[in-house]
């Protein structure tokens, strides 16, 4: 059947793979017939992405800390194919205001969030891992590009770096054939509520000021990027998705 999202014979790395939107990317691009490499830190859920997804033969993962040099290198020298598709999903953030925030706390979600993205992706391309055509998407968001929040200072700012980038890297990789995107999500269901700092009474009156009334679902952010990953957008590159509810038109 004729499908212009098939992901069939595309070689994809995700990371950030073990919970939340890397995940959800993870499961949902298996689905439509990728053969995915799969990374992150925590061995015990990325084993349990791993279990999740469709022909799970088909599947490699490798723990790495991609803000760790050696995990880095060790990751390029683990991926043998050329990559068809990228999805850089991992990161955190440090909620704190501005006035009280480290030079370390910019240099741990930098290195995490810009830094190390940027690092494997230019790695890959000197190594010559990532093919032509391919789809490069990068896991942004609305926050520092277009709104902030109280306390989401840094967050913001890797962000808003991560979205300017992938202009230049669109620019200069369409030459190769190689795009370059990313998907800016509002607020979307993942475990960053399983601490409990904040309650469901708060979450449910935030929602409020989203028009559609809730926050997102990761996979819902897992099908935008099928859609940069697949045929069906060969024509796009350079652009920031935008998907959030509504948030931003208010």
């Amino acid at each position: 059947m004729y499908n212009p999202f098939s992901l069939a014979k595309k070689t994809i790395l995700v990371t950030g793979a073990s919970s939340g939107i890397g995940r959800a990317i993870a499961v949902e691009s298996a689905r439509m017939g990728a053969q995915l490499i799969i990374t992150a830190r925590n061995e015990e859920k990325l084993n349990d992405t791993r279990s999740s997804m469709e022909n799970t033969h088909l599947h490699r993962m490798i723990l790495a800390d991609l803000s760790n040099e050696k995990d880095l290198e060790t990751l390029i020298t683990f991926i043998s194919d050329n990559l068809d598709g990228i999805v850089h999903c991992a990161g955190f953030t440090i909620p704190k205001p501005f006035q009280f925030l480290s030079r370390e706390n910019f240099h741990d979600v930098m290195t995490v969030n810009f830094e190390a993205p940027i690092l494997l992706t230019q790695a890959l391309l000197k190594k010559k891992k990532i093919a032509n055509p391919a789809s490069i998407v990068f896991i942004s968001s609305i926050s520092g590009v277009i709104c902030s929040s109280p306390a989401g200072s840094i967050y913001s700012a890797s962000k808003g770096a991560i979205n300017g980038i992938v202009k230049n890297l669109a620019i200069e990789l369409a030459v190769k054939g190689i795009r370059v995107n990313s998907v800016n999500p509002g607020m979307v269901h993942t475990n960053i509520f399983a601490s409990g700092v904040v309650t469901e009474e708060q979450l449910k009156e935030d929602m409020k000021k989203y028009p559609l009334k809730r926050y997102g679902k990761p996979e819902e952010i897992a099908y935008a990027a099928i859609y940069l990953l697949s045929d069906a957008s060969s024509w796009v590159t350079g652009s920031n998705l935008v998907i959030d509810g509504g948030y931003t038109l208010l």
